[in-house]
């Protein structure tokens, strides 16, 4: 059975699974075009309302070279990003830093305040273990996690100077919140090339600009995928939606299930299942709302408060822990 957490918060009883459509056709003089692509590791997806397939073609083009930038800035599977430079650079001073990464350092450095550390994007060093786990089957060593050194208090970011120090070799994991940041980028992209209709999908991170041609907004589908189970479907416009949940990813182990989403408190994989999503004017924000709220779901009402965000919860009862 499921439990409502307030008004503002919808409890679905199944993993969620985002996606979004636009109106096919004509409007207006213009069309409806659509990309993908592989950008940061997952299939992306480009929308845009154009009154020629060259201009959106072209747009398209400059979106997801946006993209890949972001990608050689924020990734911790690329030695060369610059968020792996900075992280190498721990123990020797401050670091001056792209605008980019500082803004996201400084959205996940509020969300980790405002949850008490369920989001906490120093756990690149416990990211890296679960990882490994996950491609044997076998849990990490208790001693594996006590030792990986975690803890946002080794990061301090200075707005003036637009640096940032870090005082600990801690390894830096924005897998929770980059996506949401770079889709809102790209819509960003897309409207500074004239097309301010337009929709960009990085799996489950949504950004949208104005609605299509006579359309309240960008029709997001929130499907629960379980029997029984009625999708849930919102209009949006010139806003983001964020998704997260252990429906695809996860390590069963004598019959616990550890999600990919880890509580940085315990180094552990969440093993109470819930899924969250978020809308909110910052792609970053709801993208790290809805990472700290499969950890903490208890939370959502005060981020819905402290952020201004809409929340979707799914949050059962029958939850195994080890």
């Amino acid at each position: 059975m499921l439990r409502r957490l307030l008004m503002l918060v919808v409890l679905l009883n199944a993993g969620v699974f985002l996606a979004a459509c636009g109106s096919v056709g004509t409007a207006r003089g213009q069309s409806r075009f659509e990309f993908q692509r592989l950008c940061m590791g997952v299939p992306a997806r480009v929308v845009v309302y154009a009154d020629s397939e060259n201009h959106a073609t072209s747009a398209a083009r400059v979106a997801f070279a946006r993209l890949a930038e972001l990608d050689q800035i924020m990734s911790d599977y690329r030695p060369s990003s610059e968020l792996m430079r900075l992280c190498g650079s721990a123990g020797h001073g401050r670091v001056n830093v792209s605008k980019d990464l500082f803004r996201v350092l400084q959205s996940g450095a509020s969300v980790h305040d405002a949850t008490n550390g369920a989001f906490d994007a120093s756990v690149g060093s416990l990211s890296r273990l679960w990882r490994e786990a996950r491609k044997s089957g076998a849990l990490p060593s208790r001693q594996a996690i006590a030792e990986a050194p975690v803890g946002w208090e080794h990061v301090h970011l200075s707005p003036r100077s637009r640096t940032v120090e870090l005082d600990h070799p801690i390894i830096v994991d924005l897998g929770g919140i980059a996506k949401g940041y770079a889709a809102m980028e790209a819509v960003r992209t897309l409207r500074s090339r004239g097309l301010p209709c337009s929709m960009v999908a990085i799996a489950g991170d949504i950004a949208t600009g104005e609605a299509p041609p006579g359309e309240p907004g960008w029709r997001i589908n929130i499907d629960p995928g379980a029997e029984n189970a009625q999708p849930i479907s919102v209009d949006i416009c010139n806003q983001n939606a964020s998704t997260s949940g252990d429906h695809y990813q996860f390590l069963e182990v004598n019959g616990v299930r550890y999600s990919h989403i880890l509580d940085p408190r315990t180094g552990m994989g969440v093993t109470r299942r819930a899924a969250a999503c978020v809308i909110a004017d910052d792609g970053a924000i709801a993208d790290a709302c809805a990472t700290a709220l499969c950890v903490s779901p208890e939370l959502a009402a005060p981020l819905a408060e402290r952020f201004r965000v809409r929340v979707f919860l799914w949050q059962p009862q029958d939850t195994h822990t080890p």
